[in-house]
């Protein structure tokens, strides 16, 4: 895990990225292969490896950004229509960047199951 995620360059302002905001803990931005006509990524600054790996000491960053989540929406215009929330956890469970992240997405009816 010694190179940098693809999170953290977007982070460290090594790549761009559309921010939708950002504070001490987390960073939200537009997925850049949206899945659905409003797709953001909130990835916690600290590199989790991923959900499954997160241990008791990172508690108050996914506290923190849970809690985010409803005035990110409301900025995105979803908060209302009503929104998914999705976290990848391994091959089987579709994660492709070993990094954390929330996928918010919304704007339209989202079926179920997802796929």
């Amino acid at each position: 895990m010694d190179e940098k995620s693809i999170f953290e360059k977007v982070r460290d302002r090594e790549i761009p990225a559309d921010i939708i905001y950002e504070d001490e803990l987390c960073i939200c931005f537009n997925d850049i292969a949206p899945q659905a006509p409003m797709h953001a990524l909130l990835v916690p600054k600290k590199r989790i490896q991923r959900i499954g790996l997160a241990s008791t000491s990172d508690s108050e960053i996914l506290g923190h950004m849970m809690i985010k989540i409803p005035e990110i929406t409301e900025f995105l215009g979803i908060a209302k229509s009503g929104y998914r929330l999705v976290i990848n956890n391994g091959e089987d469970g579709g994660e492709t960047v070993p990094h954390l992240h929330i996928h918010i997405l919304g704007g339209r009816p989202l079926l179920w199951p997802p796929g």
